[in-house]
């Protein structure tokens, strides 16, 4: 073509200007490619996403993110989008920069990365339906003091997951402190994502409806298919219920649950009928029915149980109550007349189904451990995530997810320590002073308060407990029910009386942090509760009580030289029943409840067949689904005192506490009991959640004593009651957070 052949003239299907140019040296064409727009619809740009950034990246894209992406397309790489290649390079560097930006399997705005900044920073750097430059994304902006970073659009983003040379961290991460204290976050119930389990997706959701303290009736249904659906998806990953990949057939006992190298299958309820005489496993909900017979309970329908001659698994190992969701081995017998087999004559799915299920042998489900939850590849948590499932990616609790977050806050947690002492040649410490039953209202507890904080005032500043937590109830009785005027000046007098014995110690209010979370005496719940159980989660002790308080905190950190502080001033907080407590992010979870569980398990239990020792339950019968893989209960440590429990005692107590932790544990929620037994807030369901399972778990249950141990990787810690019956010492746990191991410490007063 010469330098004066004319341009065609415009055409729509061709897109050319409608003014030609010609190309002459006094006018030569335009350097920048103009691009004419294109309606690119989804699905004609499926397979090449699909191609680019599924194969090629392990990335998932949503339908909503495939629709922006498609419209993203059409407007800047026009008619050439398939035939140029340019939708595929422009894909491809979308999924890098998610990646960059620490975004999470699911490509979809607000999972981890925002999708809208991405493509606003490669917009820029576009020329013709190409990539021109290289992309500076969210990933390349500034880091805030609270370790997120800020895209030009002005919303969190994740930091990367990529790892960071110790100068990288020094030379980009000024900003950020280098004192543990720093990363301490208290989050209350009522601030904790609302996540649903989606079975068809196998995803976690954030519920879309507003919560409110009025929900529709269809919620309080939601709670407990939540419930079994978790548990459900958790059990299949379970090694019991894989089936080899040879197809070797199912082998099973009909009378127990062996552990010969079996697969299990589970049996739906409505897949039942017509199957009358033959032995199935069902995993469902104990409820009681209409007809006051106790009944099991999935997705399919329900059927009345027989549970008289039932085993228990393992030996004494759990309580099974309504509420909670077993494992049930047992034969189904078809009746057609059995009491309370027709529900309203619904007789198949969706009502109970005729006839009866005699139990075998029941058991919890198995618990899964933190890092199998999240995918992570060793039991350290090391903070690599496996590419074969997990959940790593999700923020259970609003402070960055596993896979975004957990590498860099572990090398921000080894930079925050590597300047601190060494505790005997071993590793730094970081600890935790934890009370429970701290009652006001009684005058020796102050005395209790004066000798432990003394204990810890006298120790260097590396030595004391970053966090001290106080939990109720702050009085023995509801003084707010039924008292009025009077009852809530006498209430906060006791706070007041608190904050006397706190600005004893003002270096300990300079330098650490006190958590206070109520229990069911406290108000506002006691002015209606009478001290029972109230619907959880509940506020915390209202402001109108703990204006003394804070201004004991404020008092001392005035009195205190800032310039040659090494860590944020020390604070009072007031959170939620229950919370909790987070540390470098991800890394270190701690969950707080405060309530009297073991004994409303104990009043709940449905009775099975009696066994040949004290035990209410059965002692026989063992299996891989309900292994009692637990460590052994830290002992005390008497200070001048001694062991006041004898053996017989001491093996007795020991029992129930196993007991205790595998059953909350292994139901997933720190509330297995129905919602007539314990009341929930529908809505905020979600807070109760035990899964994945945090790293330590707080369960403050004044009417067990108080003890130590880990079950499945979660430390899990009772303090008991501060001052025991009988008033002649103190007793707390010392939580060491590093070590993940708490000791139960005594004094004398």
């Amino acid at each position: 073509m010469d330098s004066d052949q004319v341009l065609p003239s415009s055409s729509p299907a061709f897109g050319t200007p409608a003014h030609p140019f010609r190309k002459t040296k006094a006018c030569p064409l335009p350097t920048r490619t103009s691009i004419l727009p294109i309606l690119l619809p989804p699905s004609t740009l499926r397979p090449v996403a699909f191609r680019t950034i599924t194969r090629k990246h392990n990335l998932t894209i949503s339908s909503s993110a495939l629709q922006a992406l498609a419209a993203f397309v059409g407007r800047n790489c026009g008619s050439g989008w398939r035939e140029e290649g340019l939708a595929e390079r422009v894909l491809d560097e979308v999924a890098k920069s998610w990646r960059k930006a620490g975004g999470g399997v699911i490509v979809e705005e607000g999972k981890g990365a925002s999708l809208n900044a991405i493509l606003k920073a490669i917009e820029g750097n576009m020329s013709g339906g190409k990539v021109t430059a290289k992309v500076v994304g969210p990933e390349k902006l500034p880091i805030g003091l609270a370790g997120q970073r800020q895209d030009v659009m002005g919303s969190d983003m994740h930091p990367p997951s990529a790892t960071f040379s110790p100068d990288e961290l020094e030379q980009g991460e000024l900003a950020l402190s280098t004192h543990p204290r720093h990363w301490i976050k208290v989050i209350e119930a009522f601030d904790v994502p609302r996540l649903t389990y989606n079975a068809e997706k196998k995803y976690f959701e954030i519920a879309k409806s507003k919560p409110t303290l009025f929900p529709p009736p269809s919620q309080k249904t939601a709670l407990f298919r939540d419930r079994y659906n978790v548990i459900h998806q958790r059990l299949l990953r379970n090694e019991s219920f894989q089936v080899s990949s040879s197809g070797q057939s199912f082998r099973r006992s009909s009378s127990t649950l062996t552990s010969d190298n079996q697969s299990y299958k589970l049996t739906p309820i409505a897949n039942l009928l017509g199957r009358s005489g033959t032995s199935h496993l069902l995993l469902g909900l104990l409820s009681i029915s209409p007809t006051g017979d106790l009944a099991l309970t999935d997705l399919t329908g329900s059927i009345a149980l027989e549970l008289s001659h039932a085993q228990i698994i393992p030996d004494d190992g759990a309580w099974f109550g309504p509420g909670m969701i077993v494992l049930i081995d047992g034969i189904y017998e078809e009746e057609e007349n059995f009491k309370g087999t027709t529900l309203g004559g619904n007789n198949g799915i969706g009502g109970a189904i005729g006839g009866r299920f005699v139990g075998v042998s029941i058991c919890g489900p198995p618990c899964e451990r933190r890092e199998t939850s999240l995918g992570t590849s060793s039991p350290q948590m090391t903070g690599e995530v496996s590419s074969s499932g997990g959940l790593g990616w999700i923020d259970f609790l609003g402070v960055g997810s596993e896979r975004a977050r957990g590498l860099r806050m572990r090398q921000i947690q080894a930079k925050c320590l590597q300047d601190k002492p060494r505790d005997l040649g071993s590793h730094a410490r970081l600890k935790m002073a934890i009370m429970s039953e701290v009652h006001l209202d009684n005058m020796r507890t102050f005395d209790a308060l004066r000798k432990l904080f003394g204990l810890y005032n006298h120790l260097s500043l590396d030595e004391r407990p970053i966090v001290f937590i106080l939990i109720g109830n702050f009085v023995q009785k509801a003084v707010i029910n039924g008292g009025g005027q009077a009852g809530s000046i006498e209430y906060k007098e006791h706070f007041d009386a608190l904050a006397v014995v706190l600005s004893e110690f003002p270096s300990l209010l300079q330098h650490s942090s006190f958590v206070f979370v109520p229990g069911d005496n406290d108000p506002w719940a006691s002015a209606f509760s009478a001290g029972a159980a109230s619907p959880i989660p509940r506020q915390g002790v209202p402001e109108l009580f703990t204006s003394r308080v804070k201004r004991a905190f404020t008092t001392a950190n005035s009195q205190f030289d800032r310039s040659k502080a090494i860590g944020p001033v020390g604070e009072a907080i007031w959170t939620s029943n229950p919370s909790r407590l987070s540390l470098f992010g991800p890394v270190h979870d701690i969950a707080i409840f405060r309530d009297d569980i073991s004994g409303r398990l104990r009043r709940s239990t449905v009775s099975t067949r009696k066994g040949t020792g004290t035990s209410d339950t059965s002692i026989h019968g063992s299996s891989t689904l309900a292994a009692d893989n637990m460590d052994p209960v830290v002992p005390h440590d008497h200070i001048g005192s001694q062991p006041e429990h004898t053996d017989a005692q001491a093996v007795s107590s020991i029992s129930m506490a196993r007991k205790l932790v595998k059953t909350v544990l292994d139901q997933g929620t720190m509330s297995p009991f129905p919602l007539s037994s314990r009341p929930i807030l529908w809505d905020y369901a979600s807070s109760l959640q035990l899964y994945p399972l945090p790293t330590s778990f707080i369960l403050a249950d004044s009417e067990a004593v108080p003890f130590c141990m880990t079950y499945e990787g979660c430390h899990v810690m009772n303090p008991g009651r501060l001052i025991p019956e009988g008033g002649f010492s103190m007793k707390w746990i010392e939580y060491d957070i590093l070590k993940n191991r708490g000791k139960v410490k005594e004094e004398r007063l």
